[in-house]
């Protein structure tokens, strides 16, 4: 876990990633945030997101991120 949130504050040093729960319902992340986050999830893990899961639910934290990737290595 502590991998994803570095991961993520390479993208955004401006958030907290280990408390923030609405990074897409609040607006915090904007477009090219998650287009990045994924290339980069990508990248260090070697997990390709497919579209049907790049929806709010699996975005919103980085908890939810961590299990998304979890079930897509798995």
């Amino acid at each position: 876990m502590d991998e994803l949130i570095e991961l993520l504050e390479g993208v955004r040093d401006d958030i907290d990633f280990r408390t923030t729960t609405d990074l897409i319902d609040g607006k915090v992340l904007t477009s090219f945030d998650i287009i990045q986050i994924i290339a980069s999830i990508d990248d260090e893990y070697d997990v390709a997101i497919p579209a049907a899961e790049i929806v709010p639910a699996n975005f919103n934290s980085a908890e939810a991120l961590y299990a998304l990737i979890e079930r897509l290595k798995g």
